[in-house]
């Protein structure tokens, strides 16, 4: 898997805000990796974020709200320690394996292909703190869209699915050439996923429709700033 990311060598000025709870917000319960065994530790509840990016996907609903009124924020994910992190990887990499027919415990080319693959969609769970994954600082977040009941809306591919039509844009070439097709509603939701979260100061991971940071080196890398407000953040600093 890559090791480095082109926003690893940014400088991170930790603002020091604790992780609080994800309230007035859908939650798409149970949690996916808490139920894959996930190693979160006794009483740590991966639906938490800094306080200032709570703040902002606060006002995030709102705005969405202004647009559809019947759609919702719903989160996937949030905080996630870098353990989880581990694990995480080491199943996404297990999954990629199998759905290409290799033994995950095999090694070669193809399985080198697997790692890079799947690195473009999952952080090294490095303990470096001058380059963390981006969930453990709590400054970033995985979400869709819902309905008025909280139900997931389709957005033309799951949540971590590995490949390009977990890019934003893959659906925009569809959506032009046919604005009534399924793929345009499914890039027409896509992007006011996208609006509604760059309005209030997110940036979205450029190979992930679902991801959505503030403060953190990516954030700060695509913003063109010299700093990151978020680095790595431990389960001590709970709050709430």
């Amino acid at each position: 898997m890559t090791s480095l990311r082109p926003w690893s060598g940014i400088p991170i000025h930790d603002e020091g805000e604790p992780l609080v709870p994800l309230i007035d917000l859908v939650r798409l319960e149970p949690h996916p990796y808490l139920s894959l065994g996930a190693p979160y530790g006794p009483q740590a509840c991966p639906f938490r974020l800094r306080r200032g990016v709570m703040e902002r996907l606060a006002r995030a609903q709102e705005g969405l709200q202004r647009r559809q009124i019947h759609y919702q924020l719903a989160i996937f994910d949030a905080w996630r320690p870098v353990a989880v992190q581990a694990f995480m990887v080491n199943h996404a990499t297990r999954q990629e394996c199998e759905a290409r027919g290799l033994d995950p415990d095999g090694s070669g080319p193809q399985w080198e292909a697997v790692g890079l693959e799947v690195g473009r969609f999952w952080a090294p769970p490095s303990l470096n703190p001058a380059a963390p994954p981006p969930h453990s600082t709590g400054a970033a977040v995985d979400l869709t869209l819902a309905d008025a009941d909280g139900r997931p809306l389709e957005m033309g591919g799951a949540i971590d699915a590995i490949g390009p039509i977990s890019e934003p844009d893959h659906y925009a070439l569809a959506a032009r050439k046919d604005p009534d097709s399924e793929a345009a509603l499914w890039h027409g939701r896509r992007m006011l996923l996208a609006v509604v979260m760059q309005e209030v100061g997110f940036v979205q991971h450029p190979n992930e429709w679902w991801h959505f940071s503030y403060g953190d080196q990516l954030w700060a890398w695509r913003q063109g700033l010299d700093r990151a407000h978020y680095g790595r953040i431990g389960a001590p600093a709970l709050e709430g």
